[in-house]
């Protein structure tokens, strides 16, 4: 779709243009909510979707970024092996919409995996990295933008690491 982005979607744009990265963010009359929808709207296969998955630690609410391949489900229990020293032995509990919203400043379905209100603490799914070009969300359920898996691995930071 041709034009100026919203305003989330610029952000986005913004900060990839600061991290020196010049790509592009895509907005499609499309919804690109899921890792199926956007797919079907790039072209692409659901696993080059770069998904952002969020959770919380149970009891001090801090926000936990998983960057997960769309054909991969995240295992709970592999995240908490992964992240054991910077969870603090804190359990994880799903985050529902209104603490993505806050702590990301994006709506489900537009997470993306850089950009966030509170930075979190992140999981890289290295699945992800069999890719050349993987597809992430950028700020609304209908904007994403391509990148090199490896460069988008160094942009959120985080433990690279299987998730399932």
């Amino acid at each position: 779709m041709a034009g100026p982005l919203s305003p989330s979607a610029q952000k986005i744009q913004n900060l990839l243009n600061d991290l020196g990265h010049p790509i592009h963010v895509l907005e499609f009359a499309a919804s690109t909510r899921t890792s199926a929808e956007a797919a079907a709207a790039i072209g692409c296969d659901v696993a080059q979707i770069a998904k952002s998955i969020m959770f919380r630690t149970r009891d001090t609410g801090r926000p936990i970024l998983v960057v997960t391949s769309g054909s991969n489900r995240v295992n709970e229990a592999t995240v908490i092996r992964h992240l054991a020293s910077a969870l603090g032995g804190e359990k994880l509990a799903k985050a529902d919409a209104d603490f993505v919203r806050q702590k990301t400043g994006y709506p489900i379905g537009g997470v993306p995996p850089l950009g966030h209100n509170v930075p979190p603490i992140t999981l890289f799914d290295r699945d992800l990295l069999n890719f050349t070009t993987v597809w992430a969300a950028a700020g609304t359920p209908n904007t994403v933008f391509p990148i090199a898996p490896d460069a988008l691995a160094g942009i959120v930071g985080g433990v690279v690491a299987e998730v399932v």
